[in-house]
């Protein structure tokens, strides 16, 4: 098969898919026939023919897939103007607790916050695909880590939490603040992280990889304010 029917076929199967595709199901299409690095490279062909277009193909952590730019939701909203469902601020203080200091415990949340943080807020978001439990802190209760999903990666456009923005800056706060917001469609809420919290995790496991957690009993500095509740 030559170059352009190669990137025919990918072209087609990515538009097709309403999931994210990993290299090893891509690989599929041509019975292995075609290995990693060339498949790579045809994905990044495919990016610089889509590249003035309206819709992108990205890298995300569950694979490839394409997608509408940032600057074409206010049209396509238009689509759909319902509005998405409403966070609290104790929802979104929590996740991002979870993204920035993954494997954690409910318990190391309360911690940070200075609050109790409710079950129906852990449930919210494992029913939203966006956290899970990836094992159990040797601790009396053996209380369960909390960590991130990919599909909470691939609802912000992220391929590793790597890409989360740095929390020790203005701007990495507003970014990681625009991000949530976009995807949680709540813009009445707002994250209030501290200028003194740590840079985000330097690698998450993208497509095809797998990464240990972190050490769970690692001392985790304050993210938030927690004269607020």
């Amino acid at each position: 098969m030559n170059t352009v029917d190669a990137k025919r076929v990918l072209e087609t199967a990515l538009l097709c898919s309403a999931q994210p595709l990993a290299l090893r199901e891509l690989r599929v299409l041509f019975d292995d026939e075609i290995g990693a690095d060339t498949l790579r490279g045809l994905l990044a062909d495919l990016q610089n023919d889509w590249a003035q277009r309206g819709v992108e193909l990205v890298c995300l952590a569950s694979g490839w897939r394409f997608q509408s730019r940032p600057q074409m939701r206010l049209y396509l909203d238009r689509l759909h103007p319902e509005k998405p469902p409403r966070y609290s601020r104790a929802t979104l203080e929590t996740l991002a607790i979870i993204a920035y200091r993954q494997p954690v415990t409910r318990g190391d949340i309360e911690d940070i916050r200075g609050v109790t943080i409710s079950a129906g807020i852990i449930k919210q978001l494992e029913d939203r695909g966006w956290i899970e439990v990836v094992g159990h802190k040797e601790a009396p209760g053996r209380p369960a880590l909390l960590a991130t999903t990919r599909q909470f990666l691939d609802d912000l456009g992220l391929a590793s939490l790597s890409q989360l923005p740095e929390i020790g800056s203005a701007e990495g706060e507003a970014g990681l603040i625009d991000a949530l917001q976009a995807e949680l469609g709540d813009d009445a809420v707002a994250v209030a992280l501290a200028a003194d919290a740590p840079p985000a995790p330097s690698h998450a496991p993208a497509a095809d990889e797998t990464t240990p957690p972190a050490n769970p009993d690692d001392a985790a500095p304050t993210l938030f304010d927690e004269s607020q509740p």
